[in-house]
């Protein structure tokens, strides 16, 4: 990359920085139990050593640190404003096993080390050729031998139209002076496009798409994706060929419910499985034209490791993971242990219907104890003490439904147990992490943001805010609620009914002791308290 293209990407990413926040498909616990479940053991992330290319303030990678004391992770980031802030909150973290650094990666050599996982997020598209050659080589050079990288990237043919949308909006804002105008007259251009296409255009059909996106995304996401000076998206079976050239091997999708074609209907299955010849990469590009797919999240492993990988789920590996989901019945009731259907709706707002007693057991069971996993054999044993059936019974149906669910997108897995509490205890314990950074912060918001046990980016109410820092084990309800009653008192917080503040000492009292039973419950189900 030129010194030049170099000097001007520094300066967007200083000026436009990145929104710096947790990437739960990146999560290395999430990574590990992809890659198991697809045939291959690799190092569990309490100990690993991590790199992460692009880490922008380190918002994706400083809770994995928090989380996993004895891991070993680095950051590197063109955007010295943005690592600087970054190093500043690891200070007051108090972290001393991860570190930032205002580098180029397309610099990074042999030399830097080797790790066991690699994360490059919202970087490969966005940087020229050189230095997408750069990552892929990273990834084979700094790559353990049985490592894991994570490669995100815009693909085609979803970005063939929304190029359309990106030179347009460059036409018009990208001579401007500041971000702020760039972004201003690249919006004016399109709500003029969109006013004056022809009803029967392209252009029309092109913006019908893309103008819900431009209107609900926030500035910096469309500064980096619409206006940054490069964007670079390719085939997916293009970026395979890349890897491979370079001694990588494709893994999975860090979302892999997109993998199975039998998601997508009878209708597609069959041609597929006949036109594919057995072959996953080919399969998943013509999913990508079939549903217009814009966004890759690839996992990359090391060509040696290829014949390793399993496609068709292995019971055995099933078996020794940890699931955690949430399941509402459509009506709002409880489920009901008898054999009528219950239509309900999973993680990612996905219908499934529960027909047999066991199934509702297991649903059940999932979503009171969320975010908190189970293993399968947890769950064969409650279930079918639940439904009344000898475990032998049970199983069979168990393993069936995980399968299914799992394929369907509608799980969450980890190879090791997730410690978030299945309950609020008598002494209740936040993560050490968010309970320290969010004492840290400063100011009267009323919500601030912060990463949980399943790297999911959450809002905390400025009520969770100010019992945080007490969720230390040693507090009881008692004591968290005469805490609130002091805020209150010194004006740091106040409780309102019928839109009037309360005063009165025992209203406030026992208006107090409720909101802690609320604030601790929403607490628990955010997964921001432990086991």
């Amino acid at each position: 990359m030129s010194d030049s293209l170099t000097s001007e990407l520094t300066n967007y990413y200083d000026a436009v920085p990145y929104d710096s926040h947790p990437f739960p498909q990146s999560a290395m616990e999430h990574l590990e139990a992809l890659a198991f479940l697809f045939g291959l053991d690799v190092p569990p992330p309490a100990r690993a050593r991590v790199l992460e290319l692009g880490c922008a303030a380190g918002g994706n990678l400083i809770p994995f640190a928090a989380r996993h004391p004895e891991a070993r992770a680095i950051g590197v980031d063109l955007s010295t404003v943005q690592v600087a802030q970054g190093m500043a909150v690891i200070g007051r973290a108090g972290l001393s096993n991860i570190e930032l650094k205002a580098f180029n990666l397309a610099d990074i050599d042999a030399s830097f080390g080797e790790f066991d996982y690699i994360v490059c997020h919202g970087v490969y598209s966005w940087v020229p050729g050189p230095v997408q050659d750069a990552i892929l080589r990273i990834c084979q050079e700094n790559l353990a031998p049985n490592g894991v990288a994570y490669v995100s990237y815009n693909v085609y043919p979803g970005w063939k139209a929304r190029e359309i949308v990106r030179d347009a909006m460059i036409l018009r804002g990208g001579p401007r002076d500041t971000p702020e105008e760039k972004l201003s007259y690249a919006r004016g251009m399109l709500d003029f496009l969109e006013q004056s296409a022809r009803p029967d255009s392209v252009l029309k059909k092109t913006l019908e798409e893309a103008m819900p996106i431009v209107r609900s995304a926030n500035s910096s996401y469309l500064l980096h994706e619409f206006l940054e000076p490069c964007n670079a998206p390719c085939y997916f079976k293009e970026f395979v060929a890349r890897a491979e050239a370079r001694g990588l091997a494709y893994l999975c999708d860090a979302e892999p419910s997109t993998m199975f074609v039998q998601n997508y209907g009878d209708k597609v299955r069959d041609p597929l499985l006949r036109e594919c010849g057995g072959s996953q990469v080919m399969m998943e590009q013509y999913l990508d034209f079939l549903i217009n797919r814009t966004f890759r999240q690839t996992l990359l492993v090391r060509q040696q490791q290829a014949g390793g990988i399993r496609y068709k789920l292995d019971p055995a590996r099933i078996r020794r993971l940890e699931f955690a989901g949430m399941f509402k019945t459509d009506d709002g009731g409880a489920f009901t242990l008898d054999a009528r259907e219950q239509p309900c709706t999973a993680i990612r707002n996905l219908k499934v219907t529960m027909r047999q007693p066991v199934q509702k057991a297991v649903a059940h069971l999932l979503d009171t104890r969320y975010p908190a996993s189970m293993s399968v054999s947890a769950l064969v044993e409650a279930a079918a003490g639940l439904a009344g059936q000898p475990p032998a019974a049970a199983e069979p149906v168990v393993m069936a439904m995980v399968e299914e669910l799992l394929i369907l997108g509608a799980l969450r897995i980890r190879r090791s147990p997730v410690p978030a509490a299945d309950a609020v205890s008598n002494l209740p314990q936040a993560l050490p992490a968010v309970r320290n950074t969010v004492g840290l912060v400063q100011g009267s918001g009323v919500t601030i943001n912060t990463c949980n046990q399943w790297h999911e980016h959450v809002t905390v109410s400025l009520l969770e805010r100010s019992l945080l820092p007490l969720l230390d084990g040693r507090h009881s309800h008692e004591a968290l609620a005469e805490h609130l009653e002091a805020e209150v008192r010194s004006d740091r917080l106040r409780f309102v009914r019928d839109d009037k503040p309360l005063t009165e000492p025992s209203v406030i009292r026992e208006f107090a002791r409720g909101q802690v039973a609320v604030a601790l419950d929403a607490l628990r189900r955010k997964a921001l308290l432990t086991a």
